[in-house]
This record gives structure tokens, sequence and C-alpha cells, in this order.
């Protein structure tokens, strides 16, 4: 949590990107808070347009048919910044900056084998041994968690990352990250159940569940607008 330094406010809830990583079976989340939360987000949703289909191929498609999720993305911009740290006499900013949470962020799109499986390939390459070639590597699912109303499993599509200002020894202080995630809907996990997946579905449909929770919540709002706009 974040203080907002108002004795009378409530604590501010921090966002972050959570990596699972599964070690041996066992999921060991790697967590990454943002230093600050983003101050504004957008999500962008994009329904399956039947119109899109080929007729002549698939036949004749309703157009109100809806076979998949909407595919759904999120832009967000994060700022990161080291005074704070520093003027908190943090060893690792007056050493690098903010160097540290780019490299944090920045694993969020490296394949892995996980924590003991990464740590034993890099000290083989540092060696010059032969590394064991990998079936197809892939990166950690990852969880988008922002408050208790969303916490859906994610993919790093794109990151850009803005460096604004360096310390005396060239590391990064100030650092603006632009980053877009893909939202992984329960179907795409299909072809793999493992322990991190069972625990991104379940993460995606308790979201889905308190959206639907809302949705009703609202009905009550809709009626009253349905009775205004009746001339009776």
């Amino acid at each position: 949590m974040a203080e907002t330094g108002n004795p009378i406010s409530p604590p501010v809830l921090r966002g972050a990107i959570i990596q699972l990583i599964e070690e041996l079976g066992i999921v060991v989340p790697n967590i990454v808070p943002f230093q600050y939360n983003p101050a504004s987000m957008t999500r962008e949703l994009k329904p399956w347009n039947p119109f899109e289909v080929d007729q002549a191929k698939r036949g004749t498609q309703s157009p109100m048919v809806q076979p998949y999720d909407p595919e759904e993305t999120y832009k967000l911009s994060l700022e990161l910044d080291a005074t704070d740290d520093l003027e908190d006499g943090d060893p690792i900013a007056i050493a690098t900056g903010v160097a540290s949470r780019i490299a944090a962020i920045q694993k969020l799109t490296a394949p892995s084998q996980g924590l003991i499986g990464d740590l034993i390939g890099s000290a083989q390459a540092l060696a010059g041994g032969v590394q064991k070639q990998a079936a197809r590597p892939s990166v950690p699912i990852c969880l988008l968690v922002m408050g208790p109303g969303l916490i859906v499993p994610v993919r790093v599509t794109t990151l850009s990352i803005e460096i604004k200002e360096f310390t005396p020894a060239l590391f990064p202080h100030m650092a603006q990250v632009q980053m877009e995630l893909r939202v992984l809907t329960p179907e795409v996990f299909k072809c793999k159940a493992t322990a991190a997946t069972e625990l991104a579905i379940a993460a995606y449909d308790f979201t889905r569940l308190g959206e639907n929770a809302l949705a009703i919540a609202n009905f009550a709002n809709a009626l009253k607008a349905a009775r205004s706009m009746l001339p009776f």
C-alpha cells in the first residue's frame, strides 16, 4: 500500500504485475510493483467481427454471433523516479538509480525456465558449456493487478522505455515506461494445464464475476433511466 500523507485519507493500493514462474511444479510469484500507479489506463475491447469472415467459404454468419471473448488490451504508462529512494538512502537506488526497476520490467518479456533453470543456463553460458536445447522457449504468465476489481492474466506485447534523466554514473535516474498488455482468455490455456494456468484462469473468472455483479447492480439505475424516458 502507498501512503497519501493525510492521516484521515484511506491507504492507496499499489498496482503490480505478477509473473507466475513455475519451479518444480510450484508457482513462485515474481512481483513487480508499480512505483507510482498510472495516472490513466486505456482498455480496448475488440469483439469478433462476423462481417470480416469470408461468407463464400464458411457460409452466412449471424450478425449477432460471438463465438469468442473479445480481444482485450490495456495500455498504460509508468513513471519511474529514483528521487524518493535516494532521499531514503536506498543503496540500490544510490548505485544504479531506477535501473533495477527497468530490469524487472524487461524480465516480463524474456523467456524463462524457472529461477533455478535460468540460473543454471546463465552459469553454463558464462562457463562456455553446451546448453540443453529447449523445446520451445516461453515467457511466464503474468497477472495485471489493479486492486481487487481487476486481476487478469496478460502477455506483454509492447514495451517502450524512455530514459529522461541519468545519474552521474549514467544509470537511469528517471524514466517513463509505455506498456501494452494483451489479456489471455481461458481458451488459450486449453492446450497446457499447469498450476500457473489454473491460477490464471481463476483470476480471469474472478474478475469477470465481479464485472457481472457490477452490471447487475447497475440494473436499478437502468430502470430509473427507462422510467424517465417514458412519456407517462
